[in-house]
């Protein structure tokens, strides 16, 4: 009896060593994730800082109003040049009107085409040269915005958060990114509108 009580002593004491040994790493390892000195990271959530700034509120929303529009115009266009092609076939073929007028009508259409695509190009690359500017934009006020957040250098890496798979809230600058992004913007346009008026 005391050969098996002295072995599952023995057992258990094994046990509680090898648990002890697991949990140490374990604790050693959280300990290290805490020193993280508050300074030495961040983050910042860029998505929330366009969807949420001033330059996006004003310039970007406006610009995708008129993207939409565009394309909206597009395509009453195009369904238009289409019903317009299927009523002339429909003519034609019921023999309402002659060879003639139905290929002098087709060439009609066919010019319509022609400048529909022409203008609808130039209208998009427009609009593309104006989306590319406001990403531009945006993209140097958050950079800038950055930069003046960390001027003092208290962070030796800031990421963006897309990457992220899990952090602390404590190294989120967003809020404050945010606040130096919608101020370099009023700044800039009054430094614009200061300009235009000399």
């Amino acid at each position: 009896m005391k050969k098996v009580f002295l072995t599952l002593l023995v057992a258990a004491m094994g046990f509680v060593a090898c648990e002890n040994k697991a949990a140490a790493p374990a604790e050693e390892a959280q300990a290290t994730a805490t020193e993280v000195v508050e300074g030495d990271l961040a983050y910042v959530r860029v998505d929330y800082v366009l969807a949420e700034s001033e330059i996006f509120k004003t310039e970007g929303i406006a610009l995708q109003e008129k993207t939409q529009k565009a394309q909206n115009s597009w395509a009453q266009k195009e369904k238009n040049l289409q019903y317009e092609a299927t009523q002339l076939q429909e003519k034609y073929q019921k023999g309402l009107i002659t060879t003639a007028d139905a290929q002098k009508k087709q060439a009609d259409i066919e010019k319509k085409v022609a400048n529909y695509q022409t203008n609808t190009q130039k209208e998009a690359q427009a609009l593309d040269e104006e989306n590319l500017v406001f990403s531009n934009r945006s993209q140097d006020l958050i950079m800038r915005a950055i930069q003046a957040v960390n001027a003092d250098k208290k962070y030796k890496m800031i990421v963006n958060a897309t990457a992220l798979l899990d952090a602390a809230e404590a190294l989120d600058i967003s809020d404050a990114v945010l606040a130096k992004v919608n101020e370099l913007y009023a700044s800039d346009k009054a430094a614009e509108t200061t300009a235009s008026k000399e």
